[in-house]
C-alpha cells in the first residue's frame, strides 16, 4: 500500500483528500503545518507528499525546500496543492522543488489520476 503525506491545515480539505485517497487504497499520513510536514516526512518517508502552500509556521514553499535539503527524503515526489492559481504560482511551486501542481478546489473525479502520475 502506497503511503501519502497530506499537508493541509484546512480540516474540510483534509477530510476530502483523506476520504478519496483511502477509498482508492492509499494509506494517509497527515501534517497540519509546514514544520510538522518536514518532521513527519523525515520520520515516515512517504511515497508521495501533497503539499498545501498556505500553511502555518512554515509555508509550503519553505517546507518543500527543507525536505529537498534532507538527503534521505530529497527524492520523494511533492505535489503543490493550492488555491494559489494565479499566473506564476505554478512556476513558484516548481522552483521551490515541487514536482507537480494541482489547483484547489480539487476535482474528485480526476484527483487520483493526477497524483498517480507521480507514484
Amino acid at each position: 500500500m502506497k503511503r501519502i503525506l497530506v499537508v493541509e491545515d484546512n480540516g474540510t480539505n483534509l477530510y476530502l483528500m483523506r476520504f478519496i485517497l483511502q477509498k482508492n487504497g492509499y494509506e494517509v499520513i497527515e501534517a497540519r503545518d509546514g514544520l510538522m510536514a518536514v518532521n513527519v516526512a523525515k520520520e515516515e518517508k512517504p511515497d508521495l507528499i501533497l503539499m498545501d502552500i498556505q500553511l502555518p509556521i512554515l509555508d509550503g514553499y519553505e517546507a518543500t525546500r527543507k525536505i529537498r535539503a534532507i538527503e534521505e527524503i530529497k527524492d520523494i515526489p511533492i505535489i503543490a496543492l493550492t488555491s494559489f492559481a494565479m499566473v506564476g504560482d505554478k512556476e513558484k511551486a516548481l522552483n521551490a522543488g515541487c514536482n507537480g501542481y494541482i489547483a484547489k478546489p480539487i476535482n474528485p473525479e480526476t484527483f487520483i489520476t493526477e497524483i498517480e502520475k507521480y507514484l
